[in-house]
């Protein structure tokens, strides 16, 4: 199937373009962190929180990880003491000796403990769910490494910390301090996307957009980070920006090939337990194409593959030239 040169001129539009531009939606410059989440002592998860009604929420982090756990502290000689203990213990089944062995890490200020605790809790991986201290752990991270550097090992785990803060204030957490706040999800997520190039962060500013939440409703601003998102392999953003490409309007031009595109990507990396809406939408959308747009589809599909393939090779063939 022949490709027309105004697909490929918008596949250049689409796929190359101005991404560091399209990514500064502020004036410019090194983003801003958003404001320190500490701000009063650290409530017990009992406790009320004092304040006028309607305030905005500002979620306090303890002053060390420990502070809401029934696990004592065991005195390893340091942080890398403890989490080899960690590892060991996780390998025998024993559950509360390597939690007590990453408390002690987090306690220490490593950060990846820190980090691997709060995902713990809040998917209850060896510790019953708590989404309070896997917010205050995250809290604690995103407070202390605002400024860590972007693309290193650091960097993504701190990225990651300011997109689950902002999953927190979206949804805020029943029965707790921490309740929705859209103003503060917006700060967490568009920190996560603008300063560390957090795919995750980049979805989820671009769903905000798209709703008005938090934000002004901006269905451009929605697509640049949907885009920017879906170049780094994002399935769920990949779907997203296929759909705004097939619809068109609202300052997002209708190319229903490039839309057939994104979406065809974004079914081979979707999971199928998870994503299902992925697929549903892939299949509905390539249903409804004329068999013309699919196949200049498949083929933009085709292209992009064996372009990453050509990028990987060649990575790679650097790599052993070093």
């Amino acid at each position: 199937m022949r490709i027309s040169s105004s697909t490929i001129a918008c596949l250049f539009l689409f796929l190359g373009g101005q991404q560091a531009a399209w990514a500064q939606d502020f004036a410019g410059g090194k983003p801003v962190p958003p404001r320190s989440i500490p701000g009063a002592a650290l409530p017990e998860p009992g406790d009320s929180v004092s304040g006028a009604p309607g305030a905005a929420v500002v979620a306090p982090a303890p002053n060390t990880p420990t502070a809401h756990t029934a696990l004592p502290l065991v005195p390893f000689s340091s942080a890398r003491d403890a989490l080899r203990a960690w590892m060991r213990d996780s390998s025998a089944g024993d559950k509360v000796g390597a939690v007590r062995a990453l408390e002690y890490a987090a306690s220490q200020g490593h950060l990846t403990a820190q980090y691997k605790l709060g995902r713990m809790y809040a998917g209850g991986e060896g510790v019953p769910t708590n989404d309070l201290k896997a917010f205050e752990y995250f809290s604690k991270i995103a407070d202390e490494n605002a400024d860590a550097i972007p693309g290193t090992a650091e960097g993504r785990i701190v990225g990651s910390a300011f997109v689950a803060l902002g999953g927190y204030f979206a949804d805020g957490i029943k029965g707790s301090y921490v309740k929705p706040n859209p103003d503060r999800a917006f700060d967490m997520f568009h920190y996560a996307a603008s300063y560390f190039g957090d795919p995750d962060g980049q979805y989820n500013l671009g769903r905000l957009y798209m709703t008005g939440q938090g934000a002004n409703r901006d269905p451009r601003q929605a697509a640049r980070w949907m885009k920017l998102a879906a170049e780094k392999g994002h399935a769920p953003a990949r779907a997203a920006f296929g759909e705004m490409l097939l619809r068109g309007g609202e300052g997002v031009p209708r190319q229903p090939v490039l839309g057939l595109m994104w979406l065809a990507m974004a079914r081979e990396g979707a999971d199928p337990a998870r994503e299902s809406w992925i697929i549903e939408r892939h299949a509905a959308a390539f249903a409804a194409a004329s068999a013309a747009d699919r196949s200049a589809a498949l083929a933009l599909v085709e292209r992009q593959q064996m372009a990453s393939s050509r990028s990987s090779n060649s990575g790679n063939s650097n790599s052993g030239q070093n």
